[in-house]
Formats: structure tokens, C-alpha cells, sequence
């Protein structure tokens, strides 16, 4: 006959577990020794404390209806109640009445809420009501139509209410926007009017910039382009359809003259081309850093670098982009390194390494403890069959200390 705190087999091989109300028969064992019956229903026991534990931290983290989580809890206590595990199941069913108690406040919990909502939707759309009405004589066009356009689908997303309060809200919201509705369309009627006049404006600009797309006098030029451009923005904008022209015809005349001007500026041009060498070589120095070993050293680095970057002038425009997305992706790779070093160091993932270590050096304890009684008792056998189970344990507990060790600790 074997036995544990919790549970004994007797000679038939019948398997009991002790419960308040006294033993109960769990099942019958003839594959093997009474200590690997108690084994066997201890894991059963084991396995229903995962259970529960999962159940547990399912109601108490997530969205878990009560129905469902009421459920779960029945068919975890039929199983506990059915006996067929060696353990302490009476704490069992009392972490399930537990839950029972937490599952029923949280219903009605939730009850009290959908109440809360309810009101809470009635002050929402009254104050979106509010907002319509006073959208309604704004100036601000484009603003408070896009505004009353997010007002409309906030309402769509709120609860309804009884018919006659939602309808009458509703009423108010709907009239607000045809009101704004109607001044808008009186708005750009006379919008029209103005655009007419720039349209004529904007046509005399065009005719000056075309004028003197072939100078050759680059100051005063220049500064007459920067003033017929000021003239052009504050005309404000022609009809569609001959606005794009306009301004493709205006861009045309500027991009004339001013390439003509560049191309007097060789020098500005060569000093640019200069400029690219310097930082296709820093790019190629911070290259050099990758792959990063040593987090610190090679964010110092790259500042350093980054700094004699900043110090030198324009590249051609054409080269920019290329030169400086290799500059990118060295600082890309410092900003993975970082964050893996920010896991690598995160308090929660080292207090789960450390709290399995210490599990699993608890049970390495426990079986050279049961391994020495067994040896001083004369069990050679169940010294043996212990032993083995210490090396699975022992590998294990060696693989979380490895673990660990990544944490720094």
C-alpha cells in the first residue's frame, strides 16, 4: 500500500483521495506500482489546477461573458467533483465558489453599466446637438462641414434611445445641418464671382513671368518672380478648369529662367557634388558599425557621425534621397538594437524567469530530498525511478538558469 497527503492506493490497487467529507475512490491501478498510480492522479490534479488557474485569469482579465464563464466553472467542478484526481479538492471547489462570487458582481457590474451607457448615449447626442446648432453659423466651411460630417457618424455609433427622445434629437441635429447647408451653398455662389476675378489676375501674372523667362539680370529677375508669386497666392484661386493651366503656364516662365540661372552657378553645383562625397563617406563609416555588437559604442559613434553630417551643406537633389537612406538604416538598426535591449532588460519578462528558476529549484530540492529518504529507507528502486526524474528537472532548471543569465542576472 502507498500513500501521500492527499490520497493512498491499497492492495487491490483501489485509489483514494482524502476530502473533507472523507476518502473517495478516484479509480482502480494494475499497470504498475502504487507510486505510479498516486503519480498519475496527481498530474490529473495538476492538470485541473491549470485549468482553474487559466479560467481564473480569463475572468478576471478579459471580456468573458457570465454565461460562458458560469460554464466553464460547471464543467470544472463536475470534473473535481468526479473524484478522479489525488489532491486537495477542496481548495479546488472553494477557488471555484470564488469565482462563482466574482463572475455573479461582475454581472451585475455590467447590468449597472448598461444603465450607465444609456444615459451617458443621451448626454452624448444632446451635446452633439449643441455642437450642430452652433456649427450651423460658423464661416469656418470646410472645418465644420468636415466637423458635421464626424458629428453624423459619432451618431450613428451611439446607442439609440426611445423613439420619441431620439426622433426629436434627431430633428434638431438634421435641421442644424441644412441651415449650414444652405449658407455654404450662398457662400461659394459668391465664391464664384471672386474666382472670376482671379482668373483675370492671375492671366496678366502669367503674361509679365513668360516676359522674363529670358533674362538674364538674375537679381532683379529673381526678386520679381518672388513678388509676382506673392501677387499670385494673394489673388486667391481661379475657376478648376483654368486654374491648373494657369499655373503650369506661370511654373513654366520661373522654371525657364531659373534653370538658366543655375546653370551659370556651376561652382554652387561643384561644391554640392563635393558635399555628397563627405557623406557618401560617413554613410560608409556608419555602415562599418553594422551588425552592432556593442549597443553603447555604436550609438556614440553614430551621433558623432551624425553630428559632422549635420555641419555639411546640400547634396544634389538627385543623390539625396540614396545617401541618406543609407544613413537611415544604420540609425534603424541602433533603434532595433535598442528595443531588443529594452526586452532583453523588461522587469516582467525577468520576473517570469525568475519565478519559474525558483519553481523548478524547488522540485530539484524536493526529489533529492524524497531520493535521500528513499536510499535511507532501503527503496532502491524508488531512489532510482527518482533519480531519473531529478535529471529531466535538473536539464530543465539548467535551461532557465541559461535563460536568466541573458537578463543580466
Amino acid at each position: 500500500m502507498s500513500s501521500d497527503p492527499w490520497g493512498r492506493v491499497d492492495e487491490t490497487g483501489t485509489v483514494y483521495v482524502r476530502t473533507a467529507d472523507g476518502e473517495k475512490v478516484v479509480g482502480s491501478w494494475q499497470a504498475g506500482s502504487p507510486e505510479e498510480a498516486l503519480a498519475y492522479f496527481e498530474r490529473k490534479y495538476e492538470g485541473l489546477v491549470v485549468e482553474i488557474g487559466l479560467l481564473e485569469k480569463r475572468v478576471k482579465t478579459t471580456d468573458l461573458s457570465a454565461k460562458d464563464a458560469m460554464a466553464a466553472i460547471d464543467h470544472l467542478r463536475e470534473q473535481v467533483d468526479a473524484h478522479h484526481a489525488v489532491g486537495d479538492l477542496d481548495a479546488l471547489r472553494a477557488r471555484l465558489d470564488k469565482l462563482v462570487e466574482i463572475v455573479e458582481a461582475r454581472r451585475e457590474e455590467r447590468k449597472a453599466q448598461r444603465a450607465r451607457q444609456s444615459d451617458e448615449a443621451r448626454h452624448a447626442k444632446e451635446v452633439l446637438v449643441a455642437e450642430a446648432e452652433q456649427l450651423a453659423q460658423s464661416d469656418q466651411w470646410r472645418a465644420a462641414g468636415e466637423r458635421l460630417r464626424s458629428l453624423v457618424d459619432t451618431w450613428k455609433g451611439l446607442p439609440r434611445l426611445d423613439r420619441k427622445s431620439d426622433d426629436e434629437l434627431w430633428h434638431r441635429f438634421s435641421h442644424a445641418r441644412s441651415a449650414f447647408s444652405k449658407r455654404r451653398k450662398a457662400h461659394f455662389a459668391q465664391l464664384d464671382a471672386q474666382r472670376e476675378e482671379a482668373r483675370k489676375t492671375k492671366e496678366r501674372l502669367v503674361a509679365e513671368a513668360e516676359a522674363l523667362s529670358g533674362s538674364t539680370d538674375w537679381g532683379p529677375t529673381a526678386a520679381r518672380y518672388r513678388e509676382l508669386m506673392a501677387e499670385w497666392k494673394a489673388a486667391g484661386r481661379a475657376q478648376r478648369e483654368h486654374e491648373d493651366d494657369l499655373w503650369n503656364r506661370f511654373r513654366s516662365a520661373q522654371d525657364v529662367f531659373f534653370a538658366a540661372r543655375s546653370s551659370v552657378f556651376a561652382e554652387r553645383d561643384a561644391e554640392q557634388a563635393e558635399n555628397l562625397k563627405l557623406k557618401e563617406e560617413l554613410a560608409e563609416e556608419a555602415e562599418k558599425l553594422l551588425p552592432i555588437t556593442d549597443l553603447k559604442a555604436a550609438r556614440a559613434a553614430f551621433r558623432s557621425i551624425n553630428e559632422r553630417w549635420e555641419a555639411i551643406g546640400h547634396v544634389p537633389r538627385d543623390a539625396r534621397g540614396r545617401v541618406e537612406g543609407r544613413m537611415h538604416t544604420v540609425d534603424r538598426a541602433i533603434q532595433e538594437a535598442e528595443e531588443a535591449e529594452w526586452r532583453r532588460t523588461n522587469p516582467e519578462a525577468r520576473a517570469r524567469a525568475e519565478g519559474l528558476t525558483g519553481q523548478l529549484q524547488a522540485a530539484v530540492d524536493k526529489l533529492r530530498t524524497q531520493i535521500e529518504q528513499a536510499r535511507s529507507a532501503g527503496n532502491t528502486a524508488k531512489a532510482e525511478k527518482l533519480e531519473k526524474e531529478l535529471e529531466g528537472r535538473q536539464a530543465l532548471l539548467d535551461q532557465a538558469l541559461k535563460g536568466l543569465q541573458e537578463f543580466g542576472g
